[in-house]
């Protein structure tokens, strides 16, 4: 505990929310060369009567300021076959857009061709919450693929998982 978070340790707080699930996306951005993206887990529906989304992104991302600024954002949510996508979007001084097939819908935002589900949102608020913004995103164009029972990857326990039918 510190003077800043009385009550609640850091380490106890962030291992609690690990027991949280959370489908896992790629945030991306960018047009032509000058793409970015990120990996993220938090991510929920806004509403259904103008279709939007909320996206946390911690602003220590090297995304993050990038994504303020262009004002439109791909949410390229994953199959768990997507695996390595999702791991190359963590990683550092790599083209993350080298591999994959990328298209663009109405915003121009990198959309992954074969994700899950992918929603091209225009930025309609940017919120701070301490150590990340909050995106809201009205999602402007969708695709969504079929796929079978297991047909999202998810963030559990600080791991890759899998949904699974009970």
């Amino acid at each position: 505990m510190t003077a800043d978070h009385p009550g609640v340790a850091r380490g106890d707080f962030l291992e609690a929310m690990s027991a949280l699930p959370g489908p896992v996306s790629l945030i991306t951005t960018g047009h032509g060369d000058r793409r970015m993206g990120l990996t993220a887990s938090s991510i929920c529906s806004l509403s259904a009567d103008r279709p939007s989304i909320i996206v946390c992104v911690n602003k220590s991302a090297s995304a993050h300021d990038f994504l303020l600024e262009n004002g439109c954002f791909g949410v390229n949510i994953l199959h768990p076959s997507q695996q390595d996508a999702a791991e190359l979007f963590t990683s550092k001084g790599v083209d993350r857009f080298a591999s994959h097939q990328w298209i663009e819908l109405t915003t121009g935002a990198p959309i992954l061709a074969d994700a899950l589900v992918a929603l091209d949102c225009r930025l309609n608020r940017a919120i701070d919450g301490f150590s990340h913004t909050i995106l809201i995103g009205v999602v402007e164009q969708l695709i969504s693929r079929e796929a079978d029972e297991a047909d999202c990857l998810v963030w559990h326990r600080r791991r890759f998982r899998t949904a699974a039918d009970l």
